[in-house]
């Protein structure tokens, strides 16, 4: 016991060294990522770290993004690596490039200690299904939305495919408007048959190895062959199999947490369903197939499950060793894993961590992680082979980005010179190929120390911060956290005047914006702010819960690039509102729900965080704040966007006033959330001012004041920043300048209310977008504007830290006493350098752009100026817009999008097409250290 405690407190040591090196932000400490987190990917000894190049002459610069699965051939070999994600681009000449608008599989000699790539072979689509038959003569790749599977042939030339793609025929996923995706499979001991997982079919597809064609289907779902249990979850989401000799196919079952065991032998049938921890992904059988080791993301474990009693044996922690970590808060994201050749080591991939855990299996149980190996950004999968460790990751920095353009939907991307650009936040994520030695016992040591200071494991709180945060933790009972849609720093506050903007870049400066300028003037300008997700698709569950699962990171690239998936990460599941458990309330929610019991049934959501002590999809924010006994109100987070799409046979109405008519115009997709709802408070819905949206939340607020109630946390989601929708927008906001302009009088309308409020002196604003995806920016893609007003705030400050959207939820976290929700939000600091203790008194009054006089909004007309004339009408914004789909976020092609709103409203000045990264600002009161 002594040598042990002596052990963890050398790692302790050497870990917050570590954390201090990382503070200097050299190339011995990697980069920092706009999680918060920091990335050395080549740290370990023999290590060699590169991105996927598929090697297109039109597309010198072009790589690869998200790689998702490796496997290496029986004979040790070969190492394939296939690519699921967004991969779109377009020739120099703005028309698409079939060949590189593709998925790949990268072919690797692995025979040598370094990998050589031999071939690239694109894939039209995949999910993240990849497999060797026996005798490493063919391997197998699913087809994602093109529900097939692809034979590949080895010949004299290499790998080549092998006839046509074996086609499912699903016409349809199930749910609304949801496309099928075949993903995970398996092939049997003897080759005869594939096995792959039908995602969003809820079903596996058996295919005929020999004859190329389909040999049978079996629904997982349990209402599906057998009548007695219509409407019981299971089966559902199923994603990854592995087959036990020739017989057994086991599916793991996201959405319902289980392994799907399936006699394969005749007519397929599910013979045992195995409950797991957390949601399962990967699975690897030993060499023997007596055990199954399944990896599951939220629990951060890995199950042991004794395949002749299909039962789970053993559940090893996988997110640290034994001490590194106080408390487990989760977030680590198990997502792969991979067993030596001997059989003595499993190597688990942990994707929310950047980092392999190494588990050594020698002994009995318990088994526990003996170290940690960093990765780059969000390992995918891990491969053991020989005495090397083979690694891939699906993103990279992205920093700034130049030309800011994507052919997602060529179609609709009228400039040629947009598309040429290739300068999407999306494409611009590149994926890494890391491969290394397996590291060593003592090397584990080191290692571990940097994962430790990466993620800031070990980093001790300054006591100043201590005591500050204590302070306001006594002064502050309300917070009210406000976010919005996709904008960038220099896009806003390019125009500023102080700090680090360029106002070239400007779109939506002071004129359209006075309260977003007068709050960073008035309070404090964070000129070095990054929000943490690149899109709306992962930007919520960063805004909402300090991370991502991994059931988005993997859907969200695929389904931004149309290659299938649903968004899953705001609580819908399919387009399903499963916050809703009962066939009845889902179709008073939303008519067109197919009426089917077995269509998700229950209230589980794939795409959830779960809770820090294990609660089922209870990772969020309003989670945590419940668990801490606070009071929580909220006004559009987690709506059932459906409803607002015109093509719906009952679209909600676009009521100014729906409190006084009764009318609810909300579904909350979270059955926790939905009871502490505004119904009146409409959510995500371009053509509904934000003027209507704070009228709402100021009735409840004046009702609050007059009963002392005010809660504790309240969520507000002003979302006019992101535009659209100009032929269907209501009281002349109908065009670009006037929506952002609207959504800024809704923010100033929202703290003038509290500001002359008893709350003022309790009470603190928190201004966030969830991305920053909508425009360029001279620093990063990731740099975006952010707000704090209230009480104790600094007062006409630049602080140029570097806060990210894990730093906003801390401090909300700290200020009103509540547990952290994650592994990130855990081990990162507040945003303490924005607050003073001494400046308890403020004031703010809104202040409307004068643009909004060409709207038809009540706006008093004493408070609007002179207004300048529109350079644009609505109807030349639709014109230009036309065929868009507004009805959600991030459905339209984003960064044509941003070209249309540069040549709108810039008018003949060029696109920028590089970005400086200068420092526009260095005022003396800028504050330039590195946060955590």
């Amino acid at each position: 016991m002594k040598t042990k405690r002596v052990v963890l407190g050398l790692l302790s040591v050497l870990a917050v060294a570590a954390a201090a090196r990382a503070d200097s932000d050299d190339a011995r400490s990697g980069e920092m990522l706009p999680t918060g987190q920091r990335i050395t990917p080549a740290a370990a000894a023999g290590a060699s770290f590169r991105t996927l190049n598929p090697g297109f002459p039109e597309h010198p610069d072009r790589r690869a993004g998200m790689a998702v699965t490796t496997v290496a051939s029986h004979d040790g070999k070969t190492l394939l690596i296939l690519t699921s994600g967004f991969n779109r681009w377009s020739l120099p000449n703005g028309k698409p490039d079939p060949a590189a608008s593709s998925e790949f599989v990268f072919v690797y000699d692995i025979t040598e200690h370094t990998p050589k790539q031999t071939q690239v072979i694109p894939v039209p689509n995949t999910d993240v299904g990849i497999a060797f038959a026996p005798d490493d003569s063919r391997f197998y790749v699913s087809g994602g939305v093109d529900d097939s599977l692809r034979v590949y042939a080895r010949g004299a030339n290499g790998w080549a495919e092998e006839g046509t793609a074996v086609k499912f025929g699903h016409k349809v996923g199930l749910g609304i408007e949801v496309k099928p995706s075949a993903a995970g499979l398996a092939v049997s001991a003897d080759g005869s048959k594939i096995v792959v997982a039908d995602r969003h079919n809820d079903a596996v597809t058996i295919v005929d190895a020999k004859t190329h064609s389909v040999a049978g289907e079996l629904d997982l779902r349990p209402g599906k062959t057998d009548p007695a249990k219509k409407g019981v979850a299971g089966g559902e989401y199923p994603v990854w199999v592995a087959i036990r000799g020739n017989g057994t196919a086991y599916v793991s079952s996201q959405r319902d947490r289980e392994i799907v065991v399936v006699d394969i032998t005749g007519t397929p049938r599910v013979t045992a369903r195995i409950r797991v921890e957390g949601v399962p992904n990967r699975m690897v059988l030993n060499a023997d197939q007596s055990l199954l080791y399944v990896a599951s993301d939220n629990s951060d474990t890995v199950s042991v499950i004794d395949t002749k009693a299909n039962a789970v044996v053993e559940t090893i922690t996988v997110a640290a060793p034994p001490g590194l970590l106080p408390k487990h808060f989760g977030g680590a994201t198990p997502n792969s894993l991979a067993l030596s050749p001997d059989g003595s080591t499993l190597y688990v991939s942990d994707g929310g961590i950047n980092a392999v855990a190494v588990v050594p299996l020698a002994g009995g149980a318990p088994h526990k992680v003996a170290g940690l190996v960093p990765t780059g950004w969000y390992p995918n999968s891990v491969t053991a082979a020989g005495d090397m460790l083979y690694v891939v990751n699906g993103r990279s920095n992205v920093r700034p980005n130049p030309g800011w353009c994507h052919s997602a939907y060529p179609d609709r991307a009228k400039s040629a010179e947009c598309r040429a650009r290739n300068r999407y936040v999306l494409q611009w994520s590149q994926a890494g190929f890391l491969s290394l030695p397996a590291p060593k016992a003592d090397d584990l040591r080191q290692l571990t120390d940097q994962v430790a200071a990466n993620n800031g494991f070990l980093k001790r709180r300054d006591p100043a911060d201590e005591k500050l945060m204590a302070a306001l933790r006594a002064r502050i009972k309300h917070v009210i956290y406000i976010v919005k849609e996709n904008r960038t720093y220099d896009q806003v506050l390019g125009d500023l005047g102080r700090g680090n903007g360029d106002p070239s870049l400007t779109l939506f400066g002071a004129e359209v914006t006075p309260n977003e300028h007068a709050l960073a003037k008035d309070f404090v300008t964070l000129d070095n702010f990054m929000d943490s997700g690149e899109v709306s698709g992962n930007g919520w569950p960063w805004s909402t819960d300090a991370r991502e699962t991994d059931v988005g990171v993997k859907a969200i690239p695929m389904q931004y690039a149309q290659r299938g998936q649903s968004y899953d990460v705001e609580g819908t599941n399919r387009n399903i509102n499963v916050g809703i458990a009962s066939m009845a309330g889902r179709h008073a929610a939303n008519p067109i729900t197919p009426d089917d019991p077995d269509l998700l049934p229950g209230t589980a959501d794939v795409g959830a965080p779960d809770s820090p002590s294990g609660e089922e999809d209870r990772g969020h924010l309003w989670d945590a704040a419940l668990r801490a006994h606070l009071t929580v109100r909220n006004y559009g987070f987690y709506g059932d966007l459906v409803r607002y799409d015109a093509r719906v046979p009952v679209p909600l109405p676009l009521e100014r006033d729906p409190a006084k008519t009764h009318t609810t115009v909300v579904y909350t997709a979270d059955p926790v959330l939905r009871k502490f709802t505004d119904p009146y408070f409409r959510s995500f819905d371009n053509a509904f001012p934000d003027f209507w949206r704070e009228r709402e939340w100021k009735r409840e607020f004046d009702g609050y004041v007059a009963h002392h109630n005010l809660p504790s946390l309240s969520l507000v989601r002003f979302m006019h920043d992101h535009t659209g929708d100009f032929e269907r927008a209501i009281d002349g906001v109908n065009t670009p300048e006037l929506q952002v302009a609207d959504d800024d009088y809704a923010v100033g309308k929202l703290i003038e209310a509290v500001a002359n409020s008893p709350y003022r002196s309790s009470t603190l604003i928190f201004v966030v977008e969830d991305d920053a995806q909508d425009g360029p920016d001279h620093v990063d893609a990731h740099r975006s504007i952010a707000f704090v007003a209230g009480p104790y705030v600094k007062q006409g400050s630049v602080v140029s830290a570097r806060y990210s959207t894990v730093n906003m939820l801390r401090t909300i976290e700290d200020v009103l006493g509540m547990e952290p929700m994650s592994l990130n939000d855990a081990y990162q600091g507040p945003m303490s350098e924005i607050f003073d203790l001494k400046t308890r008194d403020w004031s703010y009054s809104a202040t409307p752009s004068p643009l909004l006089a060409h709207t038809a909004l009540p706006v008093p007309h004493t408070k609007l100026g002179r207004a300048a004339p529109l350079p644009h009408d609505a109807r030349y914004w639709a014109d230009k817009t036309r065929g868009y789909d507004w009805s959600h976020e991030d459905r339209i092609p984003a960064a044509a999008y941003d070209r249309i709103l540069w040549a709108g409203l810039k008018g003949n000045a060029p696109y920028p097409a590089t970005r400086s990264g200068k420092d526009f600002g260095k005022p003396p009161n800028a504050l330039r250290s590195v946060n955590w």
